[in-house]
């Protein structure tokens, strides 16, 4: 009998342990590598929609023009109480931005954005101008893809590197059902 109680304690001991490792496991890949965000506003429209859960790797990333990040909040944004936002990378450090009759200015030079989908409705109206600007080193120019309806670096200027939490990698829910689409 006493072999027996043994065993059976060693077993739940030995679970308990599978446990505990796994929850840190998953908290240390949450905190460090990858975490998922919901996507709490229509300023990405049609690329994100409201209520997307998009995967975000925290490490190993570099930013290009064109990517897809969740940052936190910059203070001067007043407009939500969101702590984490999501935006695309449009100017880069050390870049000369500035906008010309809806059209995006990187150095004077007209910007191509094959990533920005065809816009309709509030997307497509005409966007505020983008003030000329020089981005400074280890600061973004971030904008909304729904140019029309989205606070972004023209309202609350450019974004700290430091600020940013990660590069959005995948979609993984929509519309209630899951859903993969990589970047």
């Amino acid at each position: 009998m006493l072999v027996k109680k043994r065993a059976w304690r060693r077993q739940v001991l030995e679970w308990v342990a599978v446990v505990v490792i796994a929850v840190l496991v998953a908290g240390g890949l949450r905190a460090f590598v990858v975490q998922s965000f919901y996507v709490p506003t229509g300023s990405m429209l049609p690329t994100l929609q409201i209520g997307d859960r998009i995967v975000v790797v925290k490490i190993g990333y570099t930013i290009h023009r064109g990517d897809i990040v969740v940052f936190r909040r910059p203070p001067a944004d007043t407009d939500t109480a969101d702590a984490d936002l999501v935006k695309r990378v449009i100017g880069l450090p050390g870049e000369t931005i500035s906008s010309m009759r809806g059209t995006v200015l990187i150095d004077g030079r007209p910007l191509a954005e094959p990533w920005l989908p065809a816009l309709t409705g509030s997307c497509a109206e005409a966007a505020e101008n983008i003030a000329t600007t020089r981005i400074a080193p280890d600061h973004y120019f971030m904008m909304g893809d729904c140019r029309g309806d989205s606070l972004d670096s023209r309202a609350w200027g450019t974004l700290p590197a430091s600020y940013i939490v990660g590069k959005v990698e995948v979609i993984i829910w929509r519309f209630g059902h899951p859903y993969l689409h990589w970047f």
